[in-house]
């Protein structure tokens, strides 16, 4: 071997053998362990967790932001690593608890009137609750040419998005606590309740269709852009000012099949709940840049900049408010006195929270066993 060659070699083992005291040096400087935590990180973004999609349902509206926001911020696919989110988006809770039941989604975000009926329509089967998400959000609002007070409200038309939906039942417990009389099942009586869907309300407002609605954000606030006034903010109606809007809900069959994916899943509504609170003005925009992607068209700075602030974003289920819900809807005549305990699993979010240095949530005596 010429001795230019053996110089070489020489130089090159000695090189590799200096490596790995290179390496264990930027190591003790926290370069090499920042190296490795950082591959690990990739990783398990990139991992695919026990299912390859998770189909997800919310509503495009406001008082659905941790979805709009956690999938527009990539907030949820990051929790879920590989596991591809499949969002869907729904009118109301009826039609979502339609495509949970028919196994065509696996998650949604939900209100607590259509979580009731879906939980006892398959006697505690499916349904689950595992975790909160909003509060508040709620409002009537009218045509104020024609309704100047409550009692105005008699004989007028006005709408909810869907026979049985949150708001629908709200509004009716609302007229029976004035002792007024109202069909459930078609709406007829001293006040006209006309079921309609958010998209389309607006339209009917202004064409005179309707008299006012009692309706979620950002309804609500595109009615006052439009001349309509707030005769009810339904948080007001409520203990504290907080009821359940906004549920967290899985298939059992998913919930069972698949802890890992929804357990990333509630990391992810947790995070972005903490985002939209620490970050307002930036959660609002987000929102609105979704909600623009959705529907091609954003919201008004004076339609999200008035309905923003009506709604709080919680990881609290705020159960107890679900069975003031539930008996509201037998009273206006839409539910038999439904069995709830075991509508809730929170133990999956109540792990995320104490991992999270989180306080855990209650689920008012409702809990999976």
């Amino acid at each position: 071997m010429p001795a230019t060659t053996r110089t070489t070699l020489r130089r090159g083992l000695a090189a590799a053998a200096a490596l790995p005291l290179l390496i264990g040096a930027l190591a003790s400087c926290g370069y090499g362990s920042d190296a490795k935590n950082d591959e690990k990180k990739v990783a398990a973004e990139g991992a695919k967790l026990s299912a390859d999609t998770v189909r997800l349902g919310y509503f495009p509206n406001l008082t659905h932001a941790t979805a709009l926001v956690g999938d527009q911020e990539g907030i949820l696919q990051k929790e879920l690593g590989g596991t591809k989110l499949v969002p869907t988006t729904f009118n109301a809770g009826p039609s979502e608890i339609e495509a949970l039941n028919a196994d065509s989604i696996d998650i949604g975000f939900i209100g607590p009137s259509p979580s009731i009926n879906g939980y006892v329509k398959t006697k505690g089967t499916n349904l689950r609750i595992i975790g909160g998400s909003a509060s508040g959000g709620v409002k009537l609002v009218v045509n104020p040419s024609k309704i100047k007070t409550l009692d105005d409200l008699k004989g007028k038309k006005i709408a909810t998005p869907q026979l049985g939906n949150t708001q629908d039942v709200a509004f009716l417990n609302w007229i029976s606590e004035k002792g007024w009389k109202v069909n459930a099942q078609s709406g007829k009586g001293d006040v006209s309740v006309v079921r309609t869907d958010n998209k389309v309300t607006p339209n009917a407002y202004a064409s005179g269709a309707i008299d006012g609605a009692w309706v979620p954000e950002p309804t609500a606030s595109k009615l006052v852009s439009d001349g309509a006034k707030v005769l009810i903010d339904e948080s007001d109606l409520w203990p504290d000012k907080k009821f359940v809007i906004t549920n967290i809900i899985v298939s059992q069959k998913f919930l069972t099949a698949h802890p890992d994916v929804v357990e990333a899943f509630l990391r992810g509504a947790v995070k972005t709940n903490e985002w939209i609170n620490a970050n307002p003005d930036k959660a609002k925009a987000s929102a609105n840049a979704k909600l623009k992607n959705l529907s091609g068209k954003a919201l008004g700075a004076e339609v999200i900049d008035a309905a923003w602030p009506s709604i709080q974003f919680t990881n609290d289920p705020l159960a107890a408010t679900l069975q003031a819900q539930a008996d509201h809807a037998v009273k206006a005549g839409l539910l038999e006195k439904p069995e709830l305990a075991g509508i809730y699993d929170l133990k999956p979010l109540n792990k995320v929270l104490k991992a999270a240095g989180k306080p855990e949530v209650s689920d008012a005596g409702l809990g999976a066993k």
